[in-house]
């Protein structure tokens, strides 16, 4: 296939990034709050991601470029619909995601998942075959706002990622024609699961997205899922205080289309 091809694919000017930002009318299937998100995003070849997405997705490109984001945040009350508040669990993550469609509906797929929580490891791999991985993880923030964080996979001999961030200031909300709102605000998921592409899908309002400034970095996770990264730090680095997440099941594509 041809990188002309591939870009045609998701340079798509109808497509409706608004639509998945509402909330379903369903009852949801637990909740969680995410913070502290740093988001790095480096453009990578549309042609090398394409070998790595399954065949279902379109890529969703920007311009004619391919983002993967890498995104460490903390995840605190965890908890199924069904599990008592009290019983909710905290821990830290960090995400490895491209960017996709499928008939129109942008969403992420995830390259990998790494998470300090073996029974979210565990729950994510059985119920929505997500590639999740148990890791040691830490994340510190000093006395005068820097931040450190850190994730090595059990068994492995070189973090995955080890970062030091200092917050910057607010931007002004996103349209949905911006880059900004192109790649922080998605709200599916997309998987293959049980060997069908399913969607989930979350729901909260628009992060407050401040700009940042990377102080150190060693990044290993794009390699080890198959990409080449041109550039040692990456084009756009951003940071969210947080947000209150609801999520939805997953539901095989040709019933949430």
């Amino acid at each position: 296939m041809q990188l002309q091809e591939i870009e045609g694919v998701g340079e798509n000017a109808k497509m409706d990034r608004v639509a998945p930002t509402k909330r379903p009318p369903d009852k949801n299937a637990g909740t969680q709050r995410w913070r502290d998100l740093l988001f790095m995003h480096w453009t990578v070849s549309p042609v090398q991601l394409r070998a790595i997405v399954p065949s279902e997705l379109e890529l969703d490109l920007w311009d004619g470029k391919a983002y993967v984001g890498v995104v460490p945040f903390a995840m605190h009350d965890v908890r199924p619909s069904w599990l008592p508040r009290s019983l909710a669990f905290n821990f830290l993550e960090t995400n490895v995601r491209v960017y996709v469609h499928h008939q129109g509906r942008p969403g992420v797929y995830f390259l990998s998942l790494e998470a300090a929580s073996w029974l979210a490891v565990k729950a994510a791999r059985t119920g929505w075959s997500l590639p999740y991985y148990y890791a040691d993880m830490t994340m510190h923030r000093d006395s005068v706002g820097q931040t450190r964080y850190s994730s090595t996979r059990r068994g492995g001999k070189r973090p995955g990622l080890a970062l030091e961030y200092r917050i910057e200031e607010f931007l002004e909300p996103s349209p949905p024609t911006s880059l900004e709102f192109f790649l922080l605000e998605r709200y599916l998921l997309f998987s293959r699961h049980k060997g069908r592409i399913q969607c989930g899908q979350v729901h909260h309002t628009p992060y407050p997205a401040q700009r940042a400034s990377l102080l150190s970095l060693e990044e290993n996770l794009i390699a080890t899922a198959g990409l080449t990264r041109p550039d040692r730090l990456p084009t756009l680095v951003h940071y969210a205080s947080g947000v209150d997440v609801e999520v939805f099941a997953l539901r095989d594509v040709d019933k949430t289309s």
